[in-house]
C-alpha cells in the first residue's frame, strides 16, 4: 500500500489522543514528512522548532513491540515522533522521557500494519539511537550520528571496527615490512579501498559514515545543504538494483534536511532532484481554533512525478497545517472543498 508523503507542520499547543495514555498538547512546533490520515501525521521524519530532529528507519526482524504495560508510558509506534518532538527540546531531554517508555504494537488503524523500525534522534551537540527488541528498550549514543536498518546498532557500530584503515588521503606502501616492494598508487581515491559499495544496509551504513566523516563543506546555507545531498547520494537506491520481490524494488523515495537553527526542512524526491525548502517560521506556529489562514507555496509531493501548487491551511477543527494538493484554479473553491472535508 502507498502512502502519500507530505511536508507537514504541527504547531505548538496541537492536541494529540494518545491510544493508551490522557491526550497532550504540544509544548514546540515540528516540521517532518508525514502521511496525513484524517488529522494525525503520521511522521517519517521530522524536527522542532528547538533543533531536535528524529527519524525512523526500517528494522524487520529485530523491532519487537508489546502489549501496553502498567506504570509504563505507553507510547504506539507511530505516535512516538510527535511525542518526543513535541515535548523535548533536546537529546539529554529525550533521555529523561524515555525512562519510563514501553513502545506497544497498537496499529493507527487495522488496515495499516505496524511498522518495523528503530529511530535516530539528534540535536546539535549528540545523537542517540532508540531500539525496542525481544530484550527491552535499547538506547544507544551514535557517535556518528548515522542510521541505516539491520543489523541492530550496537552490531553497525562495532563494525566499524574493520574499516579503521580506511582515509581519504592516499595510501602508504607498507606491503612487506621490511622487504618492501616498489608499489604505487596507480588511482586517485586508494586510501578508501575496501569501502563497501554493495546496497546492503551494513555497507550503506560503512559507507555513509566514512562520507559523513570526512566530508568538507563551506560555510553558507546553500553550500551546507548542498553538501548534505552529496552525502546521502552516497547510498541512494536506484530502481532495478534491489529487488524485495518479484518486480518490485527498493529505491529512495526522498531524501531530507533541516536547517536545525532556521526551522527550513529540504528535500528531494527520487524523480525530482530539484532541491525543495519549507520554512517553518513562515507559518502561524501559534495557530488556534479559527477562521482558516492560508498561504501559497510551490512544493513537490514525494511522489517526485510532478510539481504542483499546494495550499497550506489550518484547519479549523484542529491546529494542524498540512501540504494539500490545490485541485481547483479558483482559491475560493479549494479553500471551500478544505474546510467542508471534500479534498
Amino acid at each position: 500500500m502507498f502512502l502519500w508523503r507530505e511536508v507537514t507542520i504541527t504547531p505548538r499547543g496541537y492536541t494529540f489522543v494518545m491510544r493508551h495514555g490522557q491526550p497532550y498538547q504540544t509544548k514546540y512546533a515540528l516540521i517532518g514528512m508525514a502521511h496525513v490520515a484524517g488529522e494525525y501525521p503520521l511522521y517519517y521524519d521530522a524536527i522542532n522548532e528547538k533543533g531536535l530532529g528524529m527519524a525512523g528507519l526500517n528494522f524487520v526482524g529485530n523491532a519487537f513491540y508489546t502489549e501496553p504495560k502498567e506504570g509504563k508510558d505507553n507510547v504506539a509506534q507511530f505516535e512516538l515522533i510527535p511525542w518526543i518532538l513535541g515535548q523535548c527540546t533536546s537529546v539529554k531531554e529525550a533521555r529523561v522521557l524515555l525512562e519510563r517508555i514501553c513502545i506497544t504494537n497498537t496499529s493507527f488503524h487495522e488496515s495499516m500494519p505496524v511498522s518495523s523500525l528503530h529511530w535516530i534522534i539528534a540535536d546539535q551537540d549528540e545523537a542517540i539511537t532508540l531500539e525496542s527488541v525481544r530484550e527491552g528498550i535499547k538506547i544507544y549514543d551514535n557517535p556518528v550520528g548515522v542510521l541505516t536498518n539491520n543489523p541492530p546498532f550496537d552490531r553497525q557500530l562495532a563494525g566499524l571496527n574493520r574499516y579503521m584503515g580506511l582515509s581519504a588521503k592516499q595510501p602508504k606502501n607498507t606491503f612487506g615490512g621490511a622487504n618492501e616492494l616498489p608499489l604505487q598508487a596507480y588511482s586517485r581515491g586508494m586510501g578508501a579501498l575496501g569501502l563497501p559499495g554493495d546496497l546492503s544496509s551494513e555497507s550503506r551504513f560503512v559507507r555513509v559514515s566514512f562520507v559523513k566523516m570526512n566530508s568538507l563543506s563551506g560555510d553558507s546555507e546553500s553550500e551546507s545543504v548542498s553538501q548534505f545531498f552529496h552525502i546521502l547520494g552516497s547510498v541512494d537506491q536506484q530502481r532495478g538494483c534491489c529487488e524485495v520481490k518479484e518486480g518490485a524494488y527498493e529505491i529512495t523515495i526522498y531524501t531530507s534536511c533541516c536547517n536545525a537553527s532556521k526551522g527550513i526542512y529540504y528535500y528531494t524526491t527520487y524523480e525530482n532532484h530539484q532541491i525543495t525548502a519549507v520554512d517553518m517560521n513562515k507559518e502561524d506556529l501559534n495557530a488556534k481554533k479559527s477562521d482558516p489562514t492560508s498561504h501559497l507555496c510551490v512544493v513537490s509531493r514525494s511522489d517526485g512525478k510532478t510539481k504542483y501548487k499546494f495550499l497550506i491551511v489550518k484547519y479549523q477543527e484542529s491546529s494542524i497545517a498540512v501540504v494539500v494538493k490545490l485541485l481547483s484554479n479558483t482559491f475560493l473553491e479549494a479553500l471551500k472543498q478544505i474546510i467542508y472535508g471534500k479534498l
